[in-house]
């Protein structure tokens, strides 16, 4: 559900006093039980502060406890991008993001990070985002509390030893939305709120770079939250003319961080 703009105008404050980079993104791996919503997705309150001090962003819980996308009343949108695959492609497509002046959000799988460490400081360095995409991409849906907070705390602290903090967002795996208890244990970790998406280029079915094109282009709207993913040729050909087409229309890709302050 869209954040209403009260929500938005309570949260921007602490939002713009002191977001960590965080990142962005990926719809899940699994093309149909992945994009299925699970209960409890996208309406629920904020919960109370994490119980430990994890790091998290001053103001952060006065957001929703699912964010799908922000006000539309401002040229923004957010590119959020799985942070798993193939290193090289990696830096291709965020060569091609920074050649467009786009600044995304990069959610990374745990074990990426052990595999290729460094891209934590190339991801921040630039400007983007980093956040938490849980340690093994698993369906966390399927959990239990005490499984799902191993894996969003495993990457969150992984995240902190590269970068000093565990950033703000995370994203669940292998789920479009996080149900009760996915948010629960995510706030427990530090993240009181996680990030959805309203517009699912389907780039990870490999259909393509101008089937990736029409899919984001034909949904995208003012605050949308759109998801990639790193790891698949067809999305790096397809980042130049989404810029074109998102500058085009007026729309700035901008962070998580940005989006919502």
């Amino acid at each position: 559900m869209p954040l209403d703009r009260r929500s938005a105008l309570t949260a921007a404050a602490g939002v713009a006093a002191g977001l960590v980079g965080v990142g962005a993104c990926d719809s899940p791996s699994r093309p149909s039980a992945a994009r299925s919503a699970t209960p409890g997705g996208g309406s629920a309150s904020p919960f109370p502060s994490p119980a430990r001090s994890t790091g998290a962003a001053p103001g952060h819980a006065s957001l929703p406890g699912e964010i799908n996308n922000a006000p539309r009343d401002r040229p923004d949108v957010a590119l959020t991008f799985h942070g798993q695959g193939d290193a090289t492609l990696a830096r291709q497509l965020l060569a091609e993001l920074e050649r467009g002046g786009a600044r995304v959000t990069v959610f990374a799988v745990g074990t990426w990070l052990a595999e290729q460490p460094a891209m934590a400081r190339r991801v921040l360095d630039a400007g983007h985002d980093l956040g938490n995409h849980t340690e093994n991409h698993r369906d966390i849906s399927r959990m239990t509390p005490t499984e799902a907070f191993g894996e969003i705390d495993a990457c969150a602290q992984r995240i902190r030893k590269l970068t000093g903090a565990i950033g703000a967002w995370f994203r669940p795996s292998q789920t479009q939305h996080a149900n009760a208890l996915i948010r629960a244990q995510a706030n427990r970790v530090g993240y009181p709120t996680c990030v959805s998406y309203d517009v699912d280029s389907l780039d990870y079915t490999d259909p393509g770079s101008p089937a990736v094109v029409r899919t984001t282009l034909s949904q995208v709207r003012p605050g949308s939250i759109v998801s990639l993913h790193f790891g698949h040729r067809g999305t790096v050909a397809a980042i130049g003319p989404i810029l074109d087409g998102l500058r085009q229309r007026g729309l700035h890709a901008v962070t998580m961080k940005e989006l919502m302050s």
